[in-house]
Formats: C-alpha cells, structure tokens, sequence
C-alpha cells in the first residue's frame, strides 16, 4: 500500500489507471470481528458511477465502492516466471491454437473467427489476439452473424492473469451480457524432467488417433471433422497403453504436438480403474521424449479449475500456471445466457 511521509495510507489511483494492474484496500462492508480491510489485486477495469471493478488473475471482478477505498497504488506487471520456460500470453496462444485447428477460419482484423462443427469451444470461438479493426459493437454482431450462419452458438475465448492479457474485453463482454461458461488454467514447464518420469516402455506411440485410441478418449461419436481437429497440428503424436485383454480398450492414452520449442500435452486419460498407478505418467514420459527428439525444450497443458487430480500430477511434474483462459457466450435474443 502507498504510505505517506506522514504515515498515512493514500489512494493514488484514478480512472485515468483504467487498464494498469493496481493494488488497493477497502473496507469490508460487514466485517468479521477483527477484519476491517481486503487487498485487491488485479487489473482496473472500470472506474464509473463511484464503482471500481478490478479483475483478478483468476477472472474473478471484483467490485469495490469508491468510497470504501483506504489506499491504492498502481503496481508494475505480474513478476516474471521463477521456474519454467518464460513465454508471453501472445506466444502460448498462438502455439495453444495451432495444436487444435478449426476446419474454417476467417479474419475480421486481428480476431480469428474458427468453427469445428461445435466440436468443442476451443475450435469454435473468437480468439482476438489484437484488435478487430472496427469497434467492438460492430465486432460482436459480426462474430455474431458468422456463428449464427453456421448453426453455432457465438463464444470468445479470452485470456487473464498475464502481461498482455485481456482482461479489459472481458469486463467489455460480460457488461454486454456475455456469459463466461467455461475457465481453465494454461500450464507450462520445463519438458526434459517429464521425459525422465515414468516407464514409457509399455507405450505404442502413432501419427493416428486410432480405433483402439479413440475408445479410451472420452468424447464419444467422434466425427469426421472431430478427426480432422485431433489431427491438426504442426507435429502431432498419439500415445497408447494397450489393454490387459485383447480387444479392450487401452489402460490410457494421450496426445502431443510438437511446435518448435513448445510440446503441447493434451487428452491424457486412463481408465478408472486403473489411475494412481503411474499410466498418465508413463504416457507423457513417452510423448515427451519423442518431443525432446523433435527439438522441443519446453512443454505447456490445459487443466480446468476444478480437476485436483490432475493438478496435482502436473504440479508434481514441475508445470505450474501461466493464465487462465475463459469462453464467453453471446447472449440469447431475450437477453439471458440461455439457450443450447
């Protein structure tokens, strides 16, 4: 917090710190006893009508009256990475999107519009890297139009909790009434530790996501255009631990791509009845290892919030969070965030 040389805390931040990550205090409306103040950290979103709202690393808003502000103070960017690869937001987003491609995409300034036949959001959502070249009303009926031509439901993905991230169009989307639905985690870390863990020895490693490996992935009734996503990639690779039975289902599988330095690890699964016994492990040993052989030195992933699980296995591997990223939904005609 700001002190003066009196000793005193202070407020140094306006609305003119709209879009810089600030640090402030305020008072607790109805307290505990003993707890009289909260620390905000975040990026200042909006200042209007004696309302500051603040955007927290996760996505969280958070809204604070201006009249129970104590002290505030603009702070500098998140500090750089301890341990890991150091990378940009820009840099992972391009190299998250070029691992999942869509089957169309069209450019509406530096926006990609992209649509997989719904087959998940990450292919079927905005990714606005920069600015779409009119302003954003205009932008947003135009994203809004593309998806409706489709048969799809209009998402932008975004990004907070990172130098470069968009937490400004975030609170520009959800004053409009867009529904943020889905928040994840990007991970990264360093990948020649992962290659040294587990027993890849078991693991069959191909170029197709075959018939066995699709059993285990657990979205059922893939489609053509769904193949055609889990294939895209600069150099993509499936990971197989064959079944105890013949003909059954393998015990886990998993799926890389290799993009000059990055490795991206996605759809690791295992059959439930056979987790916490190293398979997950094993299979990102074996993917990592023909990744190191490609070139690769670093290796990113994405977890959801809520999969303790799996956080706990990567955080062990040595990957930790980069940024969270979020899909926010246009709202339906009525207004609401409803519909299919």
């Amino acid at each position: 917090m700001e002190i003066s040389a009196a000793g005193r805390l202070e407020v140094r931040i306006t609305a003119a710190d709209v879009g810089k990550r600030v640090s402030v205090r305020s008072l607790i409306e109805h307290e505990a006893p003993g707890e009289k103040f909260t620390d905000t950290v975040g990026v200042l979103t909006s200042w209007d009508n004696g309302v500051l709202l603040i955007t927290r690393k996760s996505g969280e808003s958070v809204r604070i009256a201006e009249s129970a502000l104590v002290a505030g103070k603009t702070v500098p960017p998140a500090p750089a990475r301890r341990r890991g690869p150091a990378a940009s937001y820009e840099e992972l987003a391009r190299v998250a999107a070029r691992a999942w491609r869509p089957v169309e995409s069209e450019r509406l300034g530096e926006w990609e519009l992209r649509a997989a036949s719904g087959f998940t959001r990450r292919a079927n959502s905005v990714l606005p890297l920069g600015e779409p070249g009119v302003p954003l009303d205009e932008a947003l009926a135009a994203v809004r139009r593309w998806y409706g031509e489709r048969g799809l439901p209009a998402y932008v993905q975004t990004a907070t909790g990172a130098e470069g991230t968009q937490e400004l169009l975030c609170a520009e989307l959800e004053r409009r009434g867009w529904v943020r639905e889905v928040t994840a985690e990007l991970w990264v870390g360093p990948l020649a530790p992962v290659a040294d863990l587990g027993d890849p020895d078991e693991v069959v490693l191909s170029r197709e996501a075959g018939d066995g490996w699709l059993a285990r992935y657990q979205r059922k009734g893939v489609s053509e255009v769904a193949l055609r996503v889990l294939a895209s990639g600069p150099s993509v690779w499936f990971a197989t631990v064959p079944g105890a039975a013949e003909g059954a289902p393998p015990a886990a599988i998993g799926r890389c791509v290799v993009d000059g330095r990055w490795a991206g690890f996605a759809a690791v699964e295992v059959d439930p009845a056979l987790r916490r016994r190293g398979l997950a492990t094993a299979v990102m040993a074996a993917l990592a290892r023909r990744a190191l052989d490609e070139g690769a030195s670093a290796a990113w992933l994405q977890v959801e919030e809520d999969n303790a699980g799996a956080r706990a296995l990567y955080a062990g591997m040595g990957f930790s969070a980069h940024h969270a990223y979020h899909h926010y939904r246009a709202p339906d005609a009525d207004g609401t965030g409803n519909g299919r």
